[in-house]
């Protein structure tokens, strides 16, 4: 799984080159700042690691956290708002279509992540109780169970379910499986913001 995991991402960071210039030149565009947003996730076995991915959000984002917090709309580890005052207008875009995650194929190559688990949960959460910290089992990955059955659309506990459904039955099939559902899922734009 490692072996194929980096052969692929290898393939897709070539492949995409292009499209990662496009996106620096519109976030740029956007606003001024970092092209990339780099956070500290907890991976496999409780290691953290500074997951990649296309910043979305205006550059005082995660100062203005605090005054948000009554608007979270998840009942998870994540804070979510469908209309996110902080996310700026291309960002929304590279949200609904899933490309700001596609820099986490770096995660990947670094051995970090996996294309396919659960998605890696934020390290300032502490230590992870019960069922949660069962997910860490496994390297985390950019698409997973949760992602197509319903991403952020899904409650907390729905999606650790499926998170621990992946952990306990993982194959080469299932993860093939989840792969070309993810495309469906992108293509459609449900349930990502």
């Amino acid at each position: 799984k490692n072996v194929l995991d980096r052969l692929l991402a290898l393939v897709g960071l070539a492949l995409l080159i292009p499209l990662f210039v496009v996106v620096a030149i519109a976030i740029r565009l956007s606003d001024k700042g970092p092209i990339f947003f780099r956070q500290v996730r907890t991976g496999r076995e409780g290691q953290t690691f500074r997951v990649w991915k296309f910043r979305t959000m205006y550059v005082d984002a995660e100062d203005r956290l605090a005054e948000m917090d009554d608007m979270n709309e998840s009942d998870g580890m994540f804070f979510k708002i469908k209309n996110d005052p902080r996310v700026f207008r291309f960002g929304r875009f590279l949200r609904a279509s899933s490309i700001d995650e596609i820099p986490q194929l770096i995660n990947v190559l670094l051995g970090e992540m996996s294309l396919v688990g659960p998605r890696p949960l934020p390290a300032d959460d502490g230590d992870f109780l019960g069922d949660v910290r069962r997910r860490l089992l496994v390297r985390p990955g950019i698409t997973g169970l949760w992602q197509v059955s319903g991403r952020s659309d899904l409650s907390w506990d729905d999606a650790v379910r499926l998170d621990l459904y992946y952990v306990d039955n993982w194959s080469l099939v299932l993860d093939l499986h989840i792969l070309w559902r993810t495309i469906g899922v992108v293509l459609r734009s449900k349930g990502a913001y």
